[in-house]
């Protein structure tokens, strides 16, 4: 571990870019765990027992989900000695997408986490990113039943640019999350972000 001179707030003292993401995607389909696995604070949660007004949300995870979040989630992960991320999990139900507005405001770019088994729960939460016109990456959140596909076919699926990266990644694992956020940063990096080459591991 290297140690590394910070302020009360566990930052370094060099740290003078503070970069802000969202984490979108449906319902139930691991926004939380990616923000949690990942970040190097507590996680800030908003979550809430699900109400009647989540029936009728059908996804493969649904049936063991007894929380969903009502506002965001939030957390922090320094990617080098200057530069500071701070993630953003937005809500994936309709009803919640005033919270996105004030979220937006000042985010570099979005991670839109999929699951391949119900992709047609995507559609809604790209079209509110058109409106909102930030740059995003797909990450696909592998599950044990997972079907897998080429990016070139989930692009053609999804109707994404052939820009638009498409990446794997187990939202559980903290070194893929990470190499999520790498993606995003190397996606939308302008110069005074690093390079992937140049981001630091964990601590």
């Amino acid at each position: 571990m290297v140690s590394r001179k910070s302020d009360s707030s566990g930052l370094p003292a060099t740290t003078d870019n503070a970069v802000k993401i969202l984490v979108a995607g449906p319902f139930g389909v691991g926004k939380t765990t990616l923000v949690g696995s990942v970040s190097e604070i507590t996680p800030l949660r908003t979550e809430e027992p699900m109400t009647v007004a989540s029936v009728g949300v059908d996804t493969p995870g649904s049936a063991t989900k007894t929380h969903t979040t009502v506002a965001m989630d939030f957390g922090r992960i320094t990617l080098s000695d200057t530069v500071v991320l701070y993630m953003f999990g937005v809500p994936g139900q309709q009803r919640f997408w005033a919270v996105w507005k004030g979220l937006a405001e000042g985010a570099i770019g979005v991670v839109v986490l999929v699951d391949t088994r119900c992709l047609e729960s995507c559609f809604e939460v790209l079209g509110e990113l058109e409106l909102h016109q930030l740059p995003f990456i797909v990450a696909v959140n592998v599950f044990p039943d997972t079907q897998r596909h080429s990016p070139e076919e989930l692009r053609e699926a999804l109707d994404l640019l052939p820009e638009t990266p498409v990446v794997e990644c187990d939202a559980t694992s903290r070194d893929s999350s990470r190499d999520v956020l790498i993606a995003l940063v190397d996606h939308v990096r302008g110069p005074d972000l690093p390079a992937p080459s140049s981001v630091k591991e964990l601590e």
